[in-house]
């Protein structure tokens, strides 16, 4: 029996975790990604994604069927193909130009019995309104009928030691039935569990619900911490003692704001297509929006404010910036907060060190000084702000050191610590 071809279009965060999966269940996988250095680093066994490490990358690559490519005729012969390409917003509306350039580049590619999944995160009809009709001009193929198309979107969670690829269930969708048991079927190879749903769209909008969940309880916590700060009440101590409540209530807590490439954009879909399409706007989404996106100039003013009441103005402080990352325990600096923060903080004439140990030098703001954290820098800021909560960080270090410290993830302690 011939071994089956996975094609999977995007090598990142979401693609390269989906690729060594696939090969380690046995499938023959070649990794398109248009960017050429991508690419190149992970065939000679550099892996750029914290959740797959070099070991794990060098044994697919050296069981032959791990093969990463710019090129789409690589994707010849191929019985599954699944689009992980990013889905970002421009000028606040959905930017789906990779999902059709991914999509008219593989048409040519589709054959009769084959199955193609996106898994790219969108509003919902994309599948069927926008995908299939590309590949069908492509292969002029029809689905359903001659191949397979589906609809699955990722969970992936960079950073999570617990809930991985393979046991977070994995909710599967297809146009008909025929290319929901396919769909189904192949990941089923993968996952532990998988949730079938009736429609493309049901799971199209099953994800977009997951990320709007979170954005708007994110969003009423900060809205909280904000009007408790003015109160003079810990909104940490009484979001612990909500917790306790073991019915009825889910703990959030407050940060800096929301980055990646899921809560900034994610729930903007939908309220993007509920605008489109029903002429009114969905003001839960825009309220919890606009409110998260205050959250970089709140804890800019707050360390403002908290320099002031030590005697040193913002301008010409040296302050040390802990993590630049959207997300601890992770390089990714996609829509991080913590960069809105550096470039407000430089903006008002601060001298800005940072500590991230994560993220590749290229994407660091410019201007900003990467340190290591060490008790002479720590020492030698006017205040420590602590953005992204790595768990590398020494918080004892900081503490000892620190004549002040801003923490927007309740890290810290110590009489010189403010918190969010």
């Amino acid at each position: 029996m011939n071994t089956e071809k996975l094609v999977v279009i995007g090598q990142g965060y979401v693609g390269l975790p989906l690729a060594m999966r696939a090969v380690e269940a046995g499938l023959d996988v070649v990794g398109l990604d248009v960017d050429a250095d991508r690419i190149k680093r992970l065939a000679s066994g550099e892996s750029f994604v914290e959740d797959i490490p070099a070991d794990r990358l060098g044994r697919a690559l050296a069981s032959g069927r791990y093969r990463p490519s710019t090129e789409y005729p690589d994707a010849e012969g191929f019985d599954i193909c699944v689009i992980t390409v990013p889905t970002p917003l421009r000028e606040g509306a959905p930017d789906l130009s990779y999902v059709e350039q991914a999509g008219t580049a593989v048409g040519p590619y589709v054959r009769p019995g084959c199955t193609v999944v996106l898994e790219s995160t969108t509003y919902p009809g994309t599948t069927e309104d926008l995908l299939r009709p590309l590949l069908e001009a492509a292969s002029g193929l029809r689905s359903p009928g001659d191949f397979h198309l589906g609809y699955s979107p990722e969970r992936i969670d960079p950073g999570n030691p617990t809930w991985r690829l393979e046991n977070t269930p994995k909710v599967v969708s297809g146009v008909d039935a025929a290319s929901l048991a396919r769909v189904d079927g192949f990941y089923r190879r993968l996952v532990e569990r998988t949730v079938p749903v009736d429609s493309t769209r049901v799971a199209e909008l099953t994800k977009l619900i997951e990320n709007t969940f979170r954005q708007v309880n994110i969003a009423l916590i900060n809205e909280l911490a904000m009007a408790s700060h003015h109160l003079g009440i810990d909104a940490w101590q009484a979001i612990e003692a909500a917790s306790s409540k073991p019915f009825g209530f889910m703990p959030f807590r407050p940060g800096p704001g929301v980055g990646g490439h899921c809560l900034p954009i994610d729930p903007c879909y939908l309220s993007w297509q509920v605008k489109r399409t029903l002429g009114r706007p969905f003001r839960f989404i825009e309220l919890a929006d606009d409110i998260n996106h205050q959250m970089p100039e709140h804890v800019t003013q707050r360390v403002m404010a908290g320099l002031n009441r030590i005697g040193r103005p913002v301008n010409g402080a040296r302050l040390l910036l802990l993590g630049l990352a959207y997300k601890k325990n992770t390089g990714d600096m996609r829509d991080s907060p913590a960069v809105d923060v550096a470039r407000r903080l430089q903006a008002l004439g601060a001298d800005v060190h940072a500590v991230e140990p994560y993220a590749a030098p290229q994407h660091i703001p410019g201007g900003v000084v990467v340190v290591d954290l060490t008790a002479r820098e720590v020492a030698a800021a006017d205040a420590v702000v602590l953005v992204t909560d790595h768990d590398s960080f020494d918080y004892d270090l900081v503490t000892r050191h620190a004549r002040y410290v801003f923490d927007t993830r309740d890290r810290c302690r110590g009489e010189m610590v403010e918190r969010l």
